[in-house]
């Protein structure tokens, strides 16, 4: 294995981003470096009157096929794939002609942004690369003697460090760059893979590929003594991933984590309907729709201000100065919002360690997808949960109907519960929450423990007990197995109950919100959170 230092004499530089490449060849070409290129980035070469050699001149066969065959040609890959410490090789090399080259810089066609912009399948297929990928592995894969650069992002540290050695490269730098070339190709089919996937309506082909572009590295994971880092799919989907940081201390795990649930949450709310979102832990201590945004901000607040405390902070809506007043009043990690008002911004810049976030728009809360979680040996894939079961599509089971308050109420405590942890209770009334059950292993104990932690914030600010919970509603996010969990609810002065229904107790459920007076109605939809 080669452990020197590279000469780079011969360069082939073919990009579709043309970002910085201009500046790049005429530095090489400074050097003395010959310049192979194609196409549109010799003109672009040309028109800055840097020398430059054409690939069909150097190869002696022109580009044909409009294109799609130009650089698939042993002059060329035989330049980048001759071993120089292999006298084999080298005696080819001289056999054939074939000019050894040093140094490939290319990046791929945009397949990922022309099937962002839903191109036809016409547009997406030319925007395969062929060649390209091509060379960048033969490149890579002979990176004890090539250097091969795929992203503009790394020209500066390339001509760094051939003014460094003198026109030379190290084996470090060669070897970093050969594996985000490695990467790049892979993420690049990846993208590819899963549209073809998509466009034979198969969501779960043989091989599952996926993909991230690394956004950060993170000081640790869920724990000081684990390791993380953040990564952008493709496509991205707005939120904690794709946010930009407007002020405060780096993101952790634990805070993007927190951050997404917060936000995929209050996207469950139109911004018609200003609306706030409090995360702790995953799981919300606080969620509230009002009249306006500082209006649910106070709502949701009010639910749980001790877990409020060092929590994350999600709206649906621009963040404004009333908002950002009071939230300033609370200690939290991370607040997000889809855009932050100048006001906002110079009113929370005071608490300098809040990470204040600027989305840019809400995620569709109906859009498809997969999310993945890593098991032993494999991952687990399934469909995002877009489904949303609307006040249009319940159905009332019980001999008393719910009444149009009590209605919006359900509809509201069942976005909620969604995203809440299983076994997930979920206690509402005026359009925000007042006691949630997450997690537990038992429904019933759910119910006891959103019930108990109403009464415990009301009693903070003097309310008597039960108060909170005493004609709100009661949202499950699976059926009822048996009408203790009802009953739980019941006596806690809950009125009107959401629920999938489904089990085999139905009518047994059913029987005891009938005796009790209380409206329920099924939605036929589960919505499990692990």
């Amino acid at each position: 294995m080669s452990d020197s230092l590279i000469a780079i004499r011969r360069a082939l530089v073919s990009v579709s981003d043309k970002t910085g490449v201009v500046d790049l060849a005429d530095a090489l070409a400074k050097r003395g470096v010959e310049i192979l290129s194609t196409g549109g980035t010799a003109a672009a070469l040309e028109e800055a009157d840097i020398p430059v050699r054409e690939v069909s001149r150097h190869t002696g066969f022109p580009e044909i096929m409009d294109g799609r065959v130009k650089t698939l040609h042993p002059k060329i890959h035989g330049g980048l794939l001759a071993r120089r410490d292999s006298d084999d090789h080298l005696d080819a090399l001289a056999d054939y002609g074939i000019a050894p080259i040093d140094l490939l810089v290319s990046n791929l066609y945009p397949f990922e942004e022309t099937v962002r912009r839903s191109a036809d399948a016409a547009a997406a297929i030319e925007n395969i690369d062929i060649g390209g990928v091509a060379m960048i592995r033969a490149a890579a894969k002979n990176h004890e003697f090539v250097t091969v650069v795929t992203d503009p992002g790394d020209y500066a540290c390339l001509m760094a460090e051939l003014a460094e050695y003198d026109g030379c490269t190290t084996p470090g730098l060669r070897a970093r760059l050969a594996a985000a070339a490695f990467g790049r190709t892979a993420a690049y089919d990846a993208a590819i893979a899963q549209w073809f996937s998509g466009n034979l309506g198969d969501p779960f082909p043989r091989h599952y590929a996926m993909a991230g572009q690394l956004a950060q590295t993170l000081r640790y994971g869920e724990n000081p003594h684990q390791s993380a880092a953040l990564y952008v799919s493709e496509p991205p989907r707005p939120g904690a991933a794709t946010a930009r940081q407007i002020q405060g201390k780096e993101l952790s795990y634990n805070n993007l984590n927190d951050t997404d649930a917060a936000y995929e949450l209050v996207a469950e709310f139109d911004a018609a309907q200003p609306a706030t979102v409090i995360v702790k832990h995953a799981n919300p201590c606080g969620a509230a729709c009002g009249a306006t945004l500082v209006e649910s901000y106070f709502k949701a607040l009010a639910a749980d201000p001790v877990s409020a405390f060092g929590g994350i902070i999600a709206v649906n809506r621009p963040l404004d100065g009333a908002t950002a007043k009071a939230i300033a009043e609370l200690f939290c990690e991370v607040v997000i919002a889809p855009a932050v008002s100048d006001e906002a911004a110079e009113i929370l810049a005071g608490k300098k360690n809040l990470r204040v976030l600027e989305a840019g728009t809400l995620p569709d809360p109906a859009a498809t997808g997969h999310t993945v979680r890593a098991l032993s040996g494999g991952f687990l894939v399934q469909d995002r949960d877009h489904g949303r079961a609307t006040p249009q599509d319940f159905k009332v089971v019980t001999d008393r109907a719910p009444t149009d308050a009590e209605m919006a109420d359900l509809d509201f405590a069942w976005r909620v519960a969604k995203h809440v942890k299983s076994n997930a209770i979920v206690y509402a009334k005026n359009r925000a929450i007042v006691g949630v059950g997450a997690g537990q292993m038992s429904r019933v104990d759910s119910a006891r423990i959103a019930a108990a932690k109403a009464d415990e914030m009301g009693a903070r600010e003097g309310e008597p007990a039960g108060s909170r919970t005493q004609g709100s509603v009661v949202a499950s996010d699976a059926f009822f197995p048996f009408a203790d969990g009802l009953e739980a609810a019941i006596a806690a002065g809950a009125t009107a109950v959401i629920q999938p229904g489904g089990s085999v107790r139905d009518d047994e459920v059913i029987a005891a919100a009938n005796r009790a007076g209380v409206a329920m109605v099924f939605t036929g939809m589960r919505h499990f959170r692990h």
